[in-house]
C-alpha cells in the first residue's frame, strides 16, 4: 500500500537530527547515522550523493566516506539506476534483521575466543573464573539472540499482513 502524504520538511530534518544523533551516541559515526536516518526518510529508501550532501547541507567528501562505511557494514547497497550515470545509495531490505544477525554470529565468534581465554588462565583462577562468567553472559545473548530473530520473523509477517489489511 503506497501512500502519498505531505510533509514538514523542517520536521522532517529535525528527526533526522535526532535519530542520527541517537545513532551516534549508540556508537555509530556521526555522518553515516545522519545518512542513515535520511535514507530512512525517503519513500523509495535511496538517495544520489548530490541528494545526501544537499539534504544535509553536507561536502561531497563527507558524504563519500560516509557512505562507504555504510556500504562496508552492508546496511547500504550502492546501484546504479538503469539509463543513469550516477549511483544511488539504497536501504538494503531487512536491514536492521541483517545487522542483528551478524551480531549473533559474532556472540558465537567472542564465545570461542572465551573458551581459549578461559582455558589459558585456569578455571580454577579468580580471573579464570571472571572470564568464564563473561563467557556465559555472552552465551546467554547469543541463545536469546538466535531466538528473538526467529520471533521477529513470525512477528513481522503477522504485522505485514495486518497492515496490508
Amino acid at each position: 500500500m503506497t501512500r502519498v502524504t505531505e510533509r514538514d520538511q523542517q520536521a522532517v530534518s529535525q528527526f533526522v537530527e535526532r535519530f542520527g544523533a541517537i545513532l551516534s551516541d549508540t556508537g555509530m559515526a556521526r555522518m553515516p547515522a545522519r545518512i542513515l536516518a535520511a535514507l530512512l526518510t525517503t519513500d523509495s529508501g535511496k538517495l544520489t550523493s548530490a541528494e545526501i550532501a544537499d539534504l544535509l547541507q553536507i561536502s561531497p567528501a563527507a558524504v563519500s566516506g560516509a557512505v562507504r562505511y555504510l556500504t562496508q557494514v552492508r546496511i547500504v547497497s550502492r546501484e546504479r539506476e538503469p539509463g543513469s550515470r550516477r549511483d544511488v545509495y539504497r536501504m538494503r531490505d531487512d536491514v536492521w534483521y541483517e545487522a542483528t544477525f551478524r551480531k549473533d554470529q559474532m556472540l558465537g565468534m567472542i564465545d570461542e575466543v572465551l573458551s581459549e581465554g578461559v582455558e589459558a588462565l585456569g578455571p580454577g583462577t579468580e580471573a579464570g573464573s571472571r572470564l568464564d562468567e563473561t563467557r556465559e553472559f555472552f552465551r546467554f545473548c547469543h541463545g536469546e539472540l538466535g531466538s528473538m530473530l526467529q520471533r521477529w520473523q513470525v512477528h513481522r509477517e503477522k504485522w505485514i499482513a495486518e497492515r496490508e489489511a
